[in-house]
């Protein structure tokens, strides 16, 4: 394990305690005020179940981000999103973005967990809430990649298949337009996902045409996210066509997203321009970027908030730190033994 890694994941017992994770912090200092989320407990599951041999500390990581996710789960398979310090629920059970990521965070345990018991429990609660649809194009592409590992673990599940096919039917197909083949008026956030949604899709349900599809958008993102030779990327308002480059602040879970896909990409096809896109994704972290200023601190192992003109954000909260933990495994991958 990179000494990058190894620091990451004590950042992230560091923003951890017996209920959850701390959703923000000041410096590297957990914030409790501003309480939990499922979005980050779920991909602190995804993290979790990739790593494969886990350490007692993190095994007990594991337990406790599992036990929050059936926690927030409600009979309907709807889910809350927000607990407070103080352990109660601060809103409405839903489906939106929290939603689709706790489907992802079950799934990837589902498939990958380290014991049978936190792989059942998974899948159970899996299934609950696999029967919601999302309107929002993104809850349903995070839900459908967690579909995704529960159909590498049985591909006869029958509940991951109609959700990973309402996924990439979600997503839907390149716009006709080659200057902008974008499925969407804009770039928004966590944008790699869309694209893997329907690599995996195509790959899982034998349709090569999303195949195709998730090549060819995959292909025209990197490109826009990329200038001289490192990620450029989209930053947290968004971009169109057009928009003056480059944009800030720009956020680490897109690192993390375009790592997702291109190792998949890379995984599928064996191009050795996808591993390289998984490089540059780490090596944004470490300063390749468009202020050419890292995000990891190396004293705390934490990961910036988000990248200014000039600087990083000196905040080390949940999602950049997973963010980071995500992208190094995938750098990993690349030298290392596969799972």
């Amino acid at each position: 394990m990179s000494a990058d890694l190894r620091a990451a994941w004590g950042h992230l017992l560091r923003m951890s305690d017996s209920t959850g994770l701390f959703e923000h912090a000041e410096g590297a200092t957990p914030r409790r005020e501003h309480g939990y989320c499922v979005d980050d407990v779920a991909r602190g599951l995804v993290v979790l179940a990739r790593e494969g041999a886990l350490t007692p500390q993190l095994h007990r990581l594991a337990e406790n981000y599992l036990a929050f996710l059936c926690h927030a789960q409600v009979r309907t398979g709807a889910i809350h999103n927000r607990l407070s310090f103080d352990r109660r629920w601060t809103d409405t059970p839903g489906s939106g973005d929290w939603w689709g990521r706790a489907l992802w965070g079950l799934g990837t345990l589902a498939h990958r967990g380290p014991d049978s018991w936190l792989r059942d429990q998974a899948l159970t609660r899996f299934e609950i809430s696999a029967a919601h649809r999302s309107p929002s194009t993104r809850s349903m592409a995070f839900a459908a990649l967690g579909a995704a590992e529960v159909l590498v673990r049985d591909p006869a599940h029958k509940a991951a298949r109609r959700l990973l096919a309402d996924g990439a039917a979600a997503v839907g197909r390149p716009s006709p337009d080659p200057r902008w083949p974008w499925p969407e008026a804009r770039l928004f956030y966590a944008n790699g996902a869309l694209p893997e949604v329907l690599l995996a899709a195509g790959h899982l349900l034998d349709r090569p045409a999303q195949v195709e599809a998730g090549l060819a958008l995959l292909t025209w993102l990197r490109e826009m996210e990329t200038e001289a030779g490192q990620l450029s990327m989209t930053p947290v308002g968004g971009r169109a066509a057009g928009d003056r480059r480059p944009g800030f602040d720009q956020q680490p879970i897109e690192a993390a997203a375009l790592a997702d896909a291109f190792a998949r990409a890379f995984a599928y096809t064996g191009d050795a321009e996808w591993a390289e896109g998984v490089r540059q994704c780490a090596a944004w972290f470490r300063g390749a970027n468009d202020a050419g200023v890292p995000l990891i601190d190396p004293g705390t192992g934490g990961c910036g908030d988000g990248l200014g003109a000039t600087e990083a954000s000196l905040n080390q909260g949940a999602e950049s730190t997973l963010a980071l933990i995500s992208t190094l495994q995938h750098e990993r991958a690349l030298t290392g033994p596969a799972r």
